[in-house]
């Protein structure tokens, strides 16, 4: 028997809630209010991954485009990058600023146990790090420090979970810096034939061997990004469409849950129906009401 299973058969015995155990659950923050993981580690990647996005922008448009001849190139391509770079700095924020799906900390109290409304053979499950009563699904994030619905993992580069809420977001993300790191290589690409048919001097704003560096720089930049990102985005589009999560992968966790089509499990985390929203980090995905019986298995 798998660790995993051993736990569930812990937390199936009925004095494992003991929800005398646990204070009542802290005060709900407004509506209003942002969510934030004050992870000194989280928080320095997400600051590199910014300024990354930064430099790549300062390299294609002040060393590669504006000493570029072609006015409409560089307007072209000044346009697309930075359109896409904007996109992505937007779907980082949302995915690392979003609620990934947090269960309410605290609330195994009995007064909620009571308000379930359970029948005789039915199961809940409690996290003991948190004292909360556990979703279906639902792991404990010991960065979060709370349990995540659908959590799929902890990403430090938007400082957050990528869980139920914030998975458009971050598959968004990912998309994006792979399309500006592709972008990237190919002006690049195109500026050393440019500057190798022409003078070195006439081709930029910068010395020679300033420019050269910053090429390089960005290119290494360029490669590194577009193949993390790249790979990152298939894995999360397989987990979408297989509805499974990288953690239930990993612990090859028992199957529990209806199982439907690849394309509606896109349109449970994209919204529903299909739109160009979809491709916006600004437009939210609606997941319908919440049901109270989720936390019954």
């Amino acid at each position: 028997m798998s660790p995993a299973h051993r736990t569930r058969d812990i937390e199936r015995q009925a004095g494992y809630l003991k929800p005398e155990h646990c204070a009542p659950p802290p005060p709900r923050s407004g509506a209003g209010s942002m969510w934030f993981i004050r992870d000194g580690c989280g928080i320095t990647c997400a600051v590199i991954t910014w300024f990354l996005v930064f430099y790549a922008e300062f390299v294609v448009m002040f060393v590669m485009l504006l000493p570029a001849r072609s006015a409409a190139y560089s307007l072209f391509n000044g346009l697309l990058f930075s359109s896409l770079a904007f996109l992505a700095l937007a779907s980082h924020a949302k995915a690392m600023c979003t609620d990934p799906g947090a269960v309410p900390k605290g609330n195994a109290t009995k007064e909620f146990i009571e308000s379930l409304q359970l029948k005789p053979g039915q199961v809940v499950y409690k996290c003991p790090k948190c004292c909360s009563i556990k979703p279906d699904r639902a792991h404990h994030c010991s960065v979060c420090k709370r349990c995540i619905k659908k959590m799929d993992h902890h990403c430090p580069w938007v400082n957050n979970c990528v869980g139920e809420k914030n998975q458009k977001y971050f598959v968004l993300f990912t998309m994006y810096i792979a399309l500006i790191s592709f972008h990237a290589l190919l002006m690049v690409a195109f500026h050393f034939v440019f500057c190798f048919e022409e003078d070195w001097k006439k081709c930029g704003t910068f010395s020679p061997p300033a420019t050269v560096v910053l090429l390089i720089l960005l290119c290494f930049e360029g490669l590194l990004f577009l193949i993390f990102t790249a790979v990152m985005f298939g894995t999360q589009v397989h987990s979408i469409c297989s509805d499974e999560t990288g953690i239930e992968q990993l612990k090859k966790e028992e199957r529990r849950w209806a199982k439907r089509s690849k394309w509606m499990n896109m349109k449970v985390v994209f919204g529903h129906p299909f739109s160009i929203a979809w491709l916006s980090p600004f437009a939210s995905p609606d997941y319908g009401k919440a049901d109270v019986y989720q936390y019954i298995v």
